[in-house]
């Protein structure tokens, strides 16, 4: 969420700075993640004046171009060389002067003192496409003839200046999600340290005022019916004829641009803007588009087909919500438009939308379209079902104002159910044992005013309170309580002199502790730890021999059909991951993930009542590519392979005690590898590894081998806790090697080689 500096201050009268407001917000729970300098036109005209060609005469050597002398209202003028055809003595022209930065998109340069030709070049006289201000270039930009030379050109075409912060909300906060809602929370801190200070308050939020709104007119009467009212509690509108779409004003652009909203005419661009500044989305319709002239919210049929504005055709849910007219639907209600019924250059008459919808319809509605905007995003979290009709005269009146537009009807409200205030206690003695610290009762009482909390009733003990229809997620007394502390501010409770803990025993072994020196050692060995998403795509499990799509826990409510199953192994994160890098030129890798398989588990009785289990495992997963060392001149570079890989996760297993020697080995084919071995203890795996299957690499675009390994992370914890360190005296004497050459049958395995060795010899065979 973007809050612009300047735009705060349209409705609260505060003089903080902007690093003193973000330490502000980050404060009361609006943490600032970033801020930045914006301006209206990039590099804010730094560096460029206004000037007057005194002289101007045909350069000597060239024919195209011109010497000038430009009083730029220092004591000798500047002599400055011109291409322009349009330049003349007498003009008043935007200079930039030496030293000065031109942007122009992505690319920058500096006027420098040079020589053009033979003569001294001591700055630019620039047209309106060099410093940003236009996209014309035929000439130099000529300017009104009474301005001043050496004024600024900042000064002169009133560039803004602005900062503009990210601020990191949780979901729960959509009050937040407006300019007037940040404001409200700035003036309740500033106005809670005032009081804990004995300083008068910061005075009243400058909410724009929409008293002046009355119709022009009764031209063009719209009703409005409701056939779904348990999806749309209220719903009013408003028409609006006479209006000429075209660019916003300034002022307007500006504001959306600051917050990183792209202006497109001034009816969207009202409706944006009123969206930003009080945290209602509005909608405005074709009035001409409106069949019937009637406007009807109801559900269609399953599969109705539908084009949205992305002209994207989508068929419908019989549980979406569209606002339709007398005939066909014209947008999915608070998600997005139709293409048919939207503003353009030709509209003349719209019908202004301004609703509160339920959250629960409009969230599985964008998650089922895979819609997001700034409409739904606020509607699926909750809205101030009270700000509806606000907002719609606050449109209407801008409206009337930039567009010249008149309103041709009363507002339209059909709101069957009014929404109920939620009530709730509040008790003294919970709200000190919570904070942490007695505040006392006259504080608590003065800041549930500053959130505009109504009093009902008030005991020795507490209060019965009135919630404010702005804070839809304030339901219990733990949320007050919340909300008293966080514009207290979390820092103004003292940390106690005396600290009580109790002593907690670690478990041994320590998981943590593992997963750290796991973590370090394969970090020394050159490896770089990766985190996915535990949710990964299901098709990754379709039709795939390794594993079983029964088997997939899906999500009943999927963030997108990307991301719609819990993942059964790590090996496609990782190999995601690395199809990222090759496509970076990042071709050598090794990398580690430390994450869990999920599963569902089938009760294989069909007798058995069909009830779903889930089970989960933590894993630790290794994937090894490209060359094994980096490009040198005096060392050949080799690619790596299966043992190396098999060489680090061995040696991870002898950090932790576990020696090879006290593992089966087993060669069973496994379809995620083209071959593969694995590591068992009493029948429970430990480790597998090899190189990741040819087919599975190729469905992936990777064109290089891929060796993957996988350490069930609980069977090594078992074995952990099952080994012991033991100290062995130092041998007396130096080690003896045999290389001995067997011939052997092929079904013999080296397994079984090495436990029969051990089994014959106990004390001097060592290795």
């Amino acid at each position: 969420m973007k809050i612009s500096y300047n735009w705060l201050k349209q409705y609260l009268n505060f003089d903080l700075s902007p690093d003193e407001l973000s330490l502000l917000l980050t404060d009361c729970g609006l943490e600032v993640e970033s801020m930045e300098k914006w301006q209206s036109i990039k590099g804010g005209l730094e560096g460029l004046i206004t000037g007057e060609v005194l002289t101007c005469v045909k350069h000597p050597d060239a024919d195209r171009l011109s010497v000038t002398t430009v009083n730029v209202g220092k004591s000798e003028p500047l002599h400055i060389v011109c291409g322009a055809p349009n330049v003349a003595s007498g003009q008043k022209v935007v200079v930039a002067t030496v030293g000065t930065t031109l942007y122009s998109g992505e690319d920058s340069f500096e006027i420098k003192k040079t020589k053009i030709r033979g003569e001294v070049s001591e700055g630019m006289i620039c047209a309106e496409d060099e410093i940003g201000l236009g996209e014309s270039h035929d000439g130099i930009m000529v300017l009104d003839e009474n301005v001043k030379p050496g004024t600024p050109a900042s000064e002169y075409f009133n560039i803004e200046n602005d900062i503009v912060y990210e601020i990191g909300l949780t979901p729960n906060r959509t009050d937040a999600m407006s300019h007037i809602g940040v404001a409200r929370d700035i003036k309740a801190v500033l106005d809670t340290q005032n009081y804990i200070n004995d300083i008068k308050e910061t005075g009243n939020l400058l909410i724009p005022s929409v008293e002046d709104f009355t119709p022009d007119n009764k031209d063009l009467e719209i009703p409005v019916e409701i056939k779904n009212p348990e999806a749309c509690p209220r719903y009013s509108g408003v028409t609006l004829t006479n209006i000429e779409v075209k660019e916003s004003p300034g002022w307007l652009q500006n504001r959306l641009n600051a917050i990183g909203l792209r202006p497109i005419n001034n009816i969207v661009d009202i409706t944006n803007y009123v969206l930003h500044e009080t945290g209602q989305p509005l909608h405005a319709f074709n009035a001409d588009k409106i069949t019937g002239k009637k406007v009807v919210v109801r559900k269609m049929e399953e599969g109705t087909p539908f084009v949205t504005l992305d002209e994207i055709e989508r068929k419908l849910s019989a549980d979406d919500l569209m606002i339709c007219n007398a005939e066909d639907g014209m947008c999915i209600g608070g998600v997005f438009g139709g293409l048919t019924s939207g503003v353009t250059e030709k509209t003349t008459k719209i019908f202004l939308e301004s609703a509160w919808f339920d959250p629960v319809h409009i969230r599985k509605t964008s998650k089922r379209h895979d819609l997001q905007t700034d409409a739904s995003f606020r509607f699926e979290r909750g809205i101030d079902p009270e700000k509806v009709i606000y907002a719609l005269k606050r449109a209407a009146l801008l409206m009337k104002e930039i567009t010249g537009a008149k309103i041709s009807s009363e507002v339209t409200d059909v709101y069957p159910e009014p929404y109920k205030p939620v009530q709730v206690k509040v008790s003294y003695d919970h709200i000190d044992r919570l904070i942490g610290k007695a505040i006392g009762k006259d504080t608590i009482k003065k800041i549930l005013s500053f959130l505009e909390f109504t009093i009902e009733n008030e005991t020795e003990n507490g209060l019965t309170l009135t919630v404010p229809p702005y804070r839809v997620d304030v339901t219990r007394e733990a949320d007050v309580i919340e909300e008293i502390l966080r514009i207290y501010g979390y820092n103004n409770v003292e940390i106690p002199v005396r600290q009580l803990s109790a002593v907690s025993h670690k478990p041994k072994p320590d998981n943590e502790k593992l997963v750290n020196d796991a973590a370090a050692f394969l970090s020394n060995n050159g490896f770089y730890e990766i985190m996915n998403n535990s949710l990964t795509r299901g098709r990754y499990y379709e039709n795939q021999p390794a594993f079983s799509e029964n088997e997939s826990v899906k999500m009943l409510n999927p963030l997108s059909r990307d991301l719609n199953v819990m993942r059964q192994s790590l090996v496609f994160g990782g190999l995601e991951t690395i199809l990222y890098n090759i496509n970076r030129k990042n071709e050598n890798l090794k990398l580690f993930e430390f994450g869990r398989h999920y599963s569902k588990i089938n009760d294989q009785n069909p007798e058995a009542p069909v009830t779903e289990k889930y089970a989960e495992a933590p894993m630790l997963a290794l994937f090894l590519t490209g060359n094994n060392s980096a490009e040198s001149w005096y060392k050949e570079q080799g690619r790596s392979d299966v043992f190396q890989l098999k060489n680090i996760c061995l040696n991870l297993l002898k950090k932790f005690g576990i020696d090879e020697s006290s593992l089966q080995l087993s060669d069973e084919e496994d379809p995620l590898f083209n071959q593969s071995i694995r590591y068992h203890s009493k029948n429970k795996t430990v480790l597998k590894l090899g190189e990741i299957a040819d087919k599975l690499r190729k469905d992936f675009d990777i064109h290089q081998p891929v060796f993957y390994a996988e350490i069930n992370w609980e069977s090594l914890m078992r074995l952990v806790s099952q080994s012991s360190v033991s100290f062995s005296p130092l041998p007396k004497f130096p080690e003896v090697r045999r290389d001995l050459a067997l011939l052997l049958d092929k079904k013999v395995t080296w397994d079984e080689v090495q436990k029969l060795a051990f089994e014959s010899e106990r004390k001097l065979l060592k290795k």
